[in-house]
């Protein structure tokens, strides 16, 4: 069975999960949200210090995957098909983002997720995102 806390520690320590620093937040039965903590390398504009929107896009794509293998309660391999980002406005200067991702409906070979970045206010989204994901040698549990 998948727990993504469990997981969190091998699957954000290193590569560029790791580089990014993502954190584990918590989890539901088909949802994860992960941190991005502010750093400078991480910065997107000079003048008002606010994270990137490259590093956004890789916490959104992670926390989808992990949503996708929290509700089929089992790891699967995925490839993201096509992912939309929408961004609303720039995150806080110095502030951490934080992703949810919800993985809303599987079928035989593809994963569907939606999900937000935030920087402390679910309801005042830095970016919203909509996801497809294939899923590699086995289905996700079927709806």
């Amino acid at each position: 069975m998948f727990d993504p806390a469990a997981a969190s520690p091998f699957l954000l320590s290193g590569g560029h999960p790791g580089w990014l620093g993502l954190a584990y937040r918590d989890h539901g039965p088909d949802w994860v949200e992960l941190a991005l903590p502010w750093r400078e390398e991480l910065m997107g504009d000079d003048v008002r210090r606010v994270i990137a929107s490259g590093p956004i896009f890789s916490m959104l794509d992670m926390a989808g995957g992990m949503a996708i293998w929290t509700r089929a309660q089992r790891f699967v391999p995925v490839a993201t098909l096509d992912m939309r980002v929408d961004y609303q406005r720039p995150a806080g200067e110095r502030a951490d983002v934080i992703g949810r991702c919800e993985c809303y409906r599987t079928t035989r070979s593809a994963a569907f997720v939606r999900g937000i970045a935030h920087d402390g206010d679910p309801d005042d989204p830095v970016a919203t995102m909509a996801a497809v994901y294939m899923t590699i040698g086995g289905a996700p549990k079927n709806d």
